[in-house]
């Protein structure tokens, strides 16, 4: 274990800090600054010798934490991205975008703040890549199967990488110019910049790992070629389809998807050309919804030159600390301050959108209304109706499931009521041999699940086409472990 008096010692959590406001609106950089290597090690040093480690519950990967806490605290940088590896295929993704359910489950948050978990787990992978202990791991033998992986978004790497290792030939499919799906495109460069992308896609390059841009499957090749030429498809194309708000003057100008706006934002932080970019410079903007899709439309807007932001949601601010219902060791739901919330903005709570106003086809404000609780539902409150100035609002509600994409044509797969690819406990669809991973077929999630289930994913499909299989497999579609494949 770590410093066995380590959380008696240091009862302060102390996170990497980020970089000044003023400073880091001017760019698209990572909005953190490095942690001195001392002060991550006392931070690692408080992990407990718990006893029962719940950390292990609350990570879909089964993260082996004390392990590498331990580790860092001993200064043993290599053995740490080792143990790290062996459960977690991309630690700098989960290190920097996922909201760390682990540390909710820590058994020091009982009474003290929680271990910086997170915190440790992306400079373990930092100072792996920073000393070139990431490297290839390609198969010592290939079995002659061929798999399609069509998307490259987390869940897709995952299965692809984990196929790879164990000797299938691995193509993956991305209808985008460029490997990544949301990671590349949907996550702003100053949560993650995307060299954190690339160089682990060298790696898999260099592990065999092939990859097919520009290709729309369902259109460019039907699933169906796609079933003919491989030996097992892996639908993993997440759940895109978004979450639309009905509501008179919804076709005016100005009212956009999140999504329509991250994008393009993202392409021309790439050094890409755009044309007829969504731009907030100088300009009011509302963002509907409060997660972190949202927040990346706030951080972007900042870094655009908004004239004002306001973020709106329907319900209740949550609390700051957990309530008798989320009790330790669960995931609350909590009142968090992103990054980009502390560069400005203003969030309200409790507000019902009833109305986009605009004259002469343009957008012009958005009116509101106190939401009410009646009968469970929530509704505009009568008699409190305000305008909010608008030239732009982003629709940032959520997705409603993965893109049908020909899949239910072409190889008969079925979709369940929430939208979502269906499929049964070892991740295969209604058609033998096609299988479905991540969002497309959990429906929106966290990455971290993403990751857990394409590695899960794998193992199935190893399964499927060998008869028995060596890879691990953390989750089950059900949010339970498989205990035996």
């Amino acid at each position: 274990m770590a410093d066995p008096r380590g959380f008696l010692k240091v009862r302060q959590r102390e996170t990497q800090p980020r970089r000044p406001v003023p400073v880091r609106i001017m760019d698209w950089k990572e909005v953190y600054e490095a942690q001195e290597k001392g002060v991550l090690k006392s931070q690692a040093g408080r992990c407990m010798d718990c006893g029962v480690p719940f950390c292990h519950q609350g990570c879909p990967l089964g993260n082996l934490i004390p392990e590498w806490n331990d580790l860092v605290w001993r200064d043993k940088g290599e053995e740490a991205i080792e143990r790290l590896h062996a459960t977690n295929n991309f630690p700098e993704f989960t290190g920097r975008l996922c909201p760390a359910p682990c540390e909710a489950s820590c058994v020091l948050g009982i009474n003290q703040p929680a271990v910086t978990i997170k915190q440790v787990e992306v400079s373990i992978i930092d100072e792996a890549f920073d000393n070139g202990w990431v490297n290839p791991l390609p198969p010592t033998r290939l079995t002659g199967k061929t798999v399609a992986v069509v998307g490259s978004g987390p869940a897709g790497l995952a299965v692809a990488q984990q196929l790879t290792r164990v000797g299938h030939t691995v193509a993956v499919y991305e209808r985008d110019d460029k490997i990544g799906g949301l990671l590349r495109y949907g996550i702003p460069d100053f949560k993650m910049e995307k060299e954190q992308v690339d160089r682990r896609l060298e790696q898999m390059k260099a592990e065999g790992t092939r990859f097919r841009t520009g290709v729309a499957v369902g259109t460019d090749v039907t699933w169906e070629q796609l079933r003919r030429r491989y030996d097992s498809v892996v639908v993993a194309t997440g759940a895109t389809v978004p979450r639309d708000l009905p509501i008179p003057g919804r076709g005016l100008e100005g009212v956009h998807y999140a999504m329509d706006y991250l994008v393009p934002a993202n392409r021309v932080v790439a050094g890409e050309q755009v044309e007829n970019q969504i731009h907030a410079k100088g300009k009011h903007v509302v963002i509907l919804g409060g997660g972190d899709t949202g927040a990346d439309c706030l951080g972007t807007a900042h870094r655009h030159g908004a004239a004002s932001v306001t973020t709106l949601a329907i319900g209740k601010q949550p609390s700051v600390e957990r309530t008798p219902n989320q009790p330790w060791p669960t995931f609350p739901t909590l009142f968090e301050v992103a990054s980009a919330h502390e560069e400005g903005g203003e969030r309200t709570y409790l507000a019902s959108t009833v109305e986009f106003v605009g004259e002469n086809g343009k957008l012009t404000g958005v009116k509101v209304a106190e939401t009410e609780f009646v009968d469970g539902k929530r509704l505009p409150k009568t008699g409190t109706e305000r305008i909010i100035p608008a030239d732009l609002v982003f629709l940032s509600l959520g997705f409603t499931g993965a893109e049908p994409a020909g899949i239910t044509e072409q190889v008969h797969a079925e979709f369940d009521g929430r939208g979502n690819v269906a499929r049964d406990g070892y991740y295969m669809t209604n058609t033998e041999g096609v299988f479905v991973a991540g969002d497309a077929g959990r429906g929106q999630s966290l990455i971290v699940w993403a990751i857990a289930e394409g590695r899960a994913c794998a193992a199935a499909v190893d399964k499927f086409l060998m008869g028995t299989t060596i890879l691990p497999a953390p989750v089950a579609p059900t949010d339970r472990a498989i205990a035996v494949l």
